[in-house]
């Protein structure tokens, strides 16, 4: 029997997914293409499968950890007859042990020799087990598991992050009072925990091991925090206010050199929080325990330069505008209150839409199409669509106008490039279509949709939407697209205001369709009309050109028979 790596495959593009779930557990029989975990990235979530058949012997990632392509991510024990013992570290300890024991022989064995009685002490090390227990929180009961930081098997030393706790107020990570190997985590993410509750236990060797040289030799599955830690003195982290961190910065300012560049230690909370706010770590003092990086040092660092740029009148490289922030405020006080999380599609549709929303002049204009004749069409068509069992709603016919009217105004198939002095055209006509899901909303992209016909348009818009509800939908299934409509008419309502979805310059908003007395011909009729909200990027697009835009869909819509012409 041989054990082979399951490693992250290629990401369509993107750098780093999250993983968000993982559908297996050690010692399970996977067969070849079974899903083992579940990934995700700013646009999209995919399922990695399994390449081979087996017996699941380990799993190196946890949920919430960042991989890459290329990341190892469990071990599959196949089918295969094998001479060799694997070698891998697992999480059985009673079995295991002397493997661990003999990873720390291999990194005392790469040290220089310095004494004949040394080198027989860290060749024979007795080992012990070091538990490691939640500290004195700084006057806080209880706080909540946020982040694991280390899995089963993992090497750790003196100072590596374990494990992200948060209070009301603070949040802060756990570090490893001694080095050695995580032989059993005691707590899961989202648990809350207290002052003395068991969190990890930690395998070591009773003879002094160099930090350096194991971290040379467990490169592999050492988090990226461990590589950074230089500080062997663990001191027990309190929760401390923000006030008293940033104090504790200015002291340890004044103790650098000062032409000494600021180390960024930093747990995976702290450096997520980074990457999503846009901000270099290397910039920023540390005010937690031995020097890390925590949450408040973040936050304090941003209101420094929105502070400063608000003082200095130019907009804030932060947030793209110096406006004040939404006061904190306690709900509980005015009664109960449930407070859920927001998903990661959440959290990455709300900064889009505020970016978008702070950088576009948007402008909106309104019509209603007179569709009488195109749902008389339709309804013509349902026979073939039985035949076909394929269901045309009027989507398909709103896109093939979109397309005509792209062709005629090609102001709005264009994007501003980023230096502010260029503007890009497209020669393509993909189109995005917003599509509601449990998971948030989600915009994939028909591609060539000039190019396509009614049935066929049809037919990828009840595909696309399917995608998009199961969340199998990849990166390149939402990106490049032209110009994007969005469609409330089931749902209703008689208008609304969409956000344009940047780069792009336009989108089209699509209401509820309702019955109208309208006059046709100087007499009084019934028809059908379908409100229509067209948002464009005033920076690109001026209000005649977005006018005769809106008023060539109204009229190709009112008769679709211009369509052919």
């Amino acid at each position: 029997m041989t054990t082979e790596k399951i490693k992250v495959p290629d990401l369509g593009g993107a750098s780093q997914v999250e993983v968000i779930e993982i559908c297996i557990t050690k010692g399970d029989a996977i067969t070849e293409g079974q899903s083992i975990v579940v990934v995700e990235s700013d646009k999209a979530s995919m399922d990695i499968p399994s390449p081979i058949s087996g017996t699941v012997t380990a799993i190196i990632v946890n949920e919430g950890a960042e991989v890459a392509e290329g990341d190892v991510l469990i071990e599959v024990a196949n089918n295969a007859s094998s001479d060799a013992a694997p070698e891998n570290i697992t999480d059985k300890p009673s079995e295991e042990a002397p493997k661990k024991v003999a990873v720390v022989e291999q990194a005392n064995n790469a040290l220089p020799a310095k004494s004949k009685a040394a080198d027989t002490a860290a060749s024979e090390p007795d080992t012990a087990v070091l538990d490691v227990l939640v500290p004195d929180l700084g006057g806080a009961d209880q706080v909540e598991l946020i982040e694991l930081c280390v899995a089963v098997g993992d090497n750790v030393a003196e100072g590596d992050s374990l494990v992200v706790v948060e209070s009301d107020k603070a949040s802060m990570d756990i570090p490893s009072t001694g080095e050695g190997v995580v032989t059993a985590i005691e707590v899961e993410v989202g648990s809350t925990v207290a002052e003395g509750d068991l969190l990890v236990r930690i395998e070591q060797a009773k003879g002094s091991v160099n930090e350096t040289a194991m971290s040379e030799h467990v490169t592999e599955k050492t988090p990226e925090i461990q590589l950074q830690s230089i500080n062997k003195q663990a001191q027990p982290p309190v929760l401390e206010s923000a006030v008293t961190k940033h104090a504790n910065a200015n002291d340890q300012a004044h103790n650098q050199a000062a032409d000494k560049k600021i180390a960024s230690y930093a747990g995976p909370a702290v450096r997520k929080l980074a990457r999503e706010l846009g901000v270099e770590l290397s910039n920023i003092e540390a005010s937690g325990p031995r020097g890390r990086l925590a949450k408040e040092d973040l936050y304090n660092y941003v209101k420094r330069v929105v502070n400063r740029t608000a003082d200095a009148g130019s907009p804030s490289p932060v947030s793209g505008a110096a406006i004040a922030a939404i006061p904190d405020i306690d709900f509980s006080k005015f009664g109960d209150i449930d407070i859920q999380p927001m998903t990661k599609m959440h959290k990455v549709t709300a900064a889009n839409m505020q970016r978008s929303w702070l950088n576009v002049p948007h402008v909106t204009q309104f019509d209603d199409a007179d569709i009488t004749a195109l749902e008389a069409f339709r309804n013509s068509l349902k026979p073939e669509m039985a035949k076909r069992e394929l269901k045309i709603s009027p989507l398909p016919f709103i896109i093939k106008a979109i397309c005509y009217a792209l062709d005629a105004y090609p102001v709005f198939n264009s994007s501003l490039a980023a230096d502010g002095n260029n503007v890009v055209h497209k020669k393509y006509m993909h189109i995005g279509m917003a599509v509601d899901t449990p998971a948030g909303l989600l915009v994939p992209v028909i591609r060539d949709a000039n190019k396509k016909g009614i049935w066929d348009l049809s037919q990828e818009i009840i595909e696309l939407a399917e995608k998009a509800k199961s969340r199998k939908l990849s990166a390149a299934d939402m990106q490049g697209g032209c110009f994007t409509v969005s469609s409330l008419g089931g749902i209703g309502g008689r208008g609304f205001t969409p956000i344009v979805n940047a780069p792009e310059v336009g989108i089209l908003g699509v209401s509820k369709l309702s019955t109208q007395p309208q006059y046709v011909n100087g007499e009084l009729l019934p028809r059908k009309m379908l409100p229509l909200s067209l948002s464009y990027d005033h920076r690109a697009v001026n209000g005649g050109d977005a006018g005769r835009f809106l008023s060539l869909i109204v009229e190709l819509l009112a008769d679709v028979r211009r369509m052919v012409l």
